[in-house]
C-alpha cells in the first residue's frame, strides 16, 4: 500500500552518495522535505528530472524545502551520477529497497530486462511535522512528476 496525503511519512535512515547517514525525522520541525524516488541513475528521464530540480534548486531552498533523491542504486553509483551531473542536493541509496517498499513505490518487474525491485518514479512532499502533503507515484517510468502541483503545494507550506 502506498503512502497517502495526510499520513505521517514513514521514517528512514539511508546513506547518501558521500556515505553519510540521512534520517528523515532529523528534518522534523526544521524543514519541509521533497522525496523524489527515481528508477535508475544515468537513465534519460531520471537525469532530465533531477537536472530540472538542480537548475531550480533556489525555488526549493527559498521555500524551506530540502530535496532528497532516492533510488536503489548503490552509494558508489549515486556518487558518480551526482558528480557527473553536478546535483546540488543529496542522493540516497535505498539499496535494500526497504524505503521504496515502505512508501509503496517499488516495481515488481522493471523494463523488458525483468529487473526486480526498482523504485517507481514518485514524489512525496512532507511538511515540517512529518505529514505527507503531496503524494504521486507514476505508473510509467517515462513520465515525470507534476512539478507545477508540487510547487503550488510548497507555496502553501510556508518557510
Amino acid at each position: 500500500m502506498s503512502v497517502q496525503v495526510g499520513q505521517t511519512a514513514p521514517d528512514f535512515t539511508l546513506f547518501d552518495s558521500d556515505k553519510n547517514k540521512v534520517t528523515l525525522s532529523d528534518f522534523k520541525g526544521k524543514d519541509n522535505v521533497l522525496l523524489l524516488f527515481f528508477p535508475q541513475a544515468f537513465t534519460g528521464v531520471c537525469t532530465n528530472e533531477l537536472c530540472g530540480v538542480r537548475d531550480d534548486i533556489a525555488r526549493y531552498n527559498n521555500s524551506g524545502v530540502t530535496v532528497l533523491g532516492i533510488s536503489v542504486d548503490s552509494v558508489f553509483t549515486l556518487a558518480k551520477f551526482k558528480a557527473e551531473q553536478g546535483y546540488n542536493f543529496p542522493l540516497l541509496s535505498d539499496f535494500n529497497k526497504e524505503v521504496s517498499n515502505a512508501y509503496g513505490c517499488l516495481y515488481e518487474s522493471f523494463t523488458d530486462m525483468n529487473m526486480k525491485g526498482v523504485s517507481k518514479r514518485s514524489a512525496f512532499l512532507i511538511d515540517k511535522q512529518g505529514v505527507v502533503q503531496y503524494a504521486e507515484i507514476l505508473a510509467s517510468a517515462g513520465d515525470a512528476p507534476n512539478f507545477e502541483a508540487i510547487h503550488t503545494k510548497m507555496a502553501g507550506l510556508g518557510v
